[in-house]
């Protein structure tokens, strides 16, 4: 059956209404622009007849009540059908507080956008004729109550029996807030890069394959990137609050013949009332706020360098991750020491990508995509 539909994409909205916006010394984001920046997204995307929108958590800035009511509110004034997630900042805690829901709560607040049990904080649903979205929550708790990304054994029980039951002729979306697929460098090892990752990623993966699912639609890194692990294609889409403010439109299409494509195009917001300039004054809030962040990356495994050497390369790196956050990232250090100077130029490139894949660019490409097949899930 040919197909053809567009949908938008946007992640880590953190919306945060005046009253809740929290200030902190080394934030990146702009949680300021939350709301001028959703709005300027959805205008331009309210204009291009879209059938859908999918929003892979983070939807508030630190899962307040009142964010959640605003933005189930405002979701619900679209024309176009919206299907969510939650983020590790949406249910921060494994129970609720004063200033955050309870992640049971999630479901109550989003019925409209994809959760029909309120038990549940995953779920599968169609999305049009032949299409269908398995979106699911990367939120676990490890035994001292901190969060984890992870997808708990009972939730891979039901994703294994929902793709059992799969049509194969089903174009299949997953939705998913942590990264499948590594995206920087040693990303599942690294200390500071693991937790963006799932940590059962591997047999995500494996499960994913068998069922040949090709694409999952990811957030939480905050940085434009696609990778691809063995068919499985990551596509994480940065913050609409972090340099540089993007959101994703893609279009998919297969046709008679069942050859299947998804064009995928990137946006930024430029400019918000308050903030005619973001895009530079984004840039230069996170290139002021850079030096701990890679002082930490330089002095931290693998390259462990001392103090001392670290800090004559920092000047250098003050752009460095508003570079990776962009996408299409290219970088040279020729005077940087060995290992360093090879690390630092290749960690945008994850090694775990496949040498065959089909990608161009982090931000405007086309993805050549096999057609499914029956499933070959073992039991």
């Amino acid at each position: 059956m040919a197909l053809d539909f567009r949908f938008g994409i946007i992640s880590d909205l953190h919306i945060a209404l005046p009253h809740t916006v929290w200030n902190h010394p080394s934030r990146f984001h702009l949680v300021e622009v939350s709301i001028s920046g959703l709005e300027v997204a959805l205008e331009h995307l309210c204009q291009l007849d879209l059938d859908f929108l999918l929003l892979p958590g983070d939807l508030t800035q630190h899962g307040e009540p009142d964010n959640h009511t605003w933005l189930a509110q405002r979701l619900a004034q679209l024309p176009f059908p919206t299907y969510v997630i939650p983020g590790n900042h949406d249910t921060p805690h494994s129970h609720g507080n004063d200033h955050s829901i309870a992640p049971q709560d999630f479901p109550s607040f989003y019925r409209k956008f994809g959760y029909r049990d309120p038990d549940r904080l995953y779920y599968t649903c169609p999305l049009l004729p032949g299409v269908r979205l398995i979106a699911l929550n990367s939120n676990d708790f490890d035994e001292e109550g901190r969060l984890v990304g992870r997808i708990d054994e009972t939730q891979m029980a039901w994703l294994e029996q929902t793709l059992r039951g799969l049509d194969p002729d089903e174009v299949v979306l997953v939705m998913v807030h942590h990264n499948v697929v590594e995206h920087i460098r040693g990303q599942s090892k690294h200390p500071w890069g693991k937790r963006y990752i799932i940590q059962n990623a591997t047999a995500l993966q494996t499960l994913l394959r068998s069922a040949r699912i090709q694409m999952v639609f990811t957030g939480h890194l905050h940085i434009q990137n696609i990778a691809c692990r063995k068919g499985v294609y990551d596509i994480t889409t940065g913050s609409l609050v972090s340099y540089p403010h993007p959101y994703r439109i893609m279009r998919f299409q297969r046709d008679d013949l069942g050859q299947q494509h998804l064009h995928i195009e990137s946006h930024r917001i430029q400019s918000v009332p308050g903030w005619p300039t973001l895009q530079h004054t984004s840039r230069e809030w996170m290139g002021n706020r850079s030096q701990p962040a890679m002082e930490k990356l330089l002095t931290s495994s693998p390259l462990e360098l001392s103090p001392e050497q670290a800090q004559p390369l920092l000047p250098d790196l003050r752009y460095y991750w508003a570079h990776i956050a962009a996408g299409d990232a290219r970088f040279s250090f020729p005077h940087f020491p060995d290992p360093a100077r090879e690390y630092l130029e290749q960690m945008n490139r994850s090694l775990a990508c496949d040498p065959q894949s089909d990608l161009s660019s982090d931000n405007h490409c086309t993805l050549h995509l096999e057609a499914r097949r029956p499933l070959a899930i073992s039991a």
